[in-house]
């Protein structure tokens, strides 16, 4: 710590009294000091701080990305990335969004750069980003193109809830804003490792028919093997009926559904207005256990279908509805 600077007074010269006129010789004067100079405080070093850019990451695609300065106008190319970013304080930085992307409030009001599944690379162009984070979601050669065009793209494809979690340090890190990602993966990471000990207890693992899309009620779409959801099933302590589909994304008939037999349904559709009645009112589904005792749930698909920081809430609202005896 520097120590503050000592101020010495410096006396003036005195000159002797001038003797009377007239009488003995004339006194000589003192000699002049020098004035001694204040000490120096000791100059320490300023330190060394290494700027956040330029700087380089490795996506999930395994792609090394290089990052040249902090981006100030950002694109997402899924829901999930655009919570990511609002998520981090970003939202003012995003000028190009899906048609998809509805939460928060603020993204419905940004340029839409992808509607109906189809990228407009004009418009992403025009809008001339800094960074643009694509998901699985986006085609590789949708990719390729971007960056034939030197646009930076970083890739978020995670396959489990460890990954989402390391992937919103990773955009952290991609738009400097690690400080924000951390106190988030922090968070999410204590939430879920206290679901996960709770889920340890439990002795039985009930069947669940998650729905997708009742379009057609006799053959609704659900959750096959491999499918993200179905992951988030098994890690919230049920199993899938579904699990001996050929698909992820499965049909799945009234007949099927019968021999399935499961405890319980979870309607992942109830955003689009099916509910419990309107699923008990369907032909034969009535003989399913799930409807026979009114274990027929909606829940907020965008809590479990996205991965990003609102994915910690939809386990919980799984892990909810398939071991209520958790949190009695």
């Amino acid at each position: 710590m520097h120590m503050p600077n000592r101020v010495l007074s410096i006396l003036a010269v005195i000159v002797l009294a001038i003797g009377m006129a007239g009488c003995g010789p004339t006194p000589m004067p003192e000699p002049t000091r020098a004035p001694t100079p204040a000490p120096t405080a000791t100059m320490l070093p300023t330190p060394t701080v290494k700027p956040e850019f330029p700087t380089s990451v490795y996506d999930d695609w395994g792609r090394k990305v290089d990052i040249a300065k902090k981006p100030e106008r950002i694109i997402s190319l899924a829901p999930s990335n655009t919570e990511i970013l609002f998520a981090l304080g970003l939202g003012d930085k995003v000028v190009g969004v899906t048609d998809a992307c509805d939460y928060p409030a603020q993204a419905k009001s940004k340029e839409k750069v992808v509607s109906l599944g189809k990228l407009n690379q004009e418009k992403i162009v025009a809008l001339k980003p800094d960074l643009i984070l694509a998901a699985g979601i986006t085609s590789k050669d949708d990719v390729k193109r971007l960056e034939e065009l030197k646009l930076t793209v970083l890739v978020l494809d995670p396959k489990d809830l460890d990954v989402i979690i390391r992937d919103i340090i990773l955009a952290g890190a991609a738009t400097g804003t690690s400080k924000e990602a951390t106190r988030i993966a922090d968070g999410m990471n204590q939430k879920f490792e206290s679901l996960r000990a709770r889920i340890k207890t439990v002795s039985t693992k009930p069947k669940v028919f998650y729905e997708l899309d009742a379009t057609n009620p006799a053959k609704p779409y659900t959750v096959g093997p491999g499918n993200f959801i179905d992951y988030m099933l098994q890690m919230a302590g049920a199993t899938n009926a579904a699990a001996g589909a050929k698909a992820m994304w499965a049909e799945f008939s009234t007949e099927e559904l019968v021999k399935q037999d499961p405890d319980l349904i979870i309607l992942g559709d109830s955003n689009y207005g099916i509910t419990p009645a309107s699923v008990k009112a369907r032909p034969g589904w009535d003989k399913v256990k799930a409807v026979k005792n009114g274990a027929v749930y909606p829940i907020d698909d965008t809590l479990v279908s996205r991965p990003g920081p609102r994915i910690i809430d939809g386990f919980e609202a799984l892990v909810k509805i398939v071991h209520p005896e958790l949190f009695r």
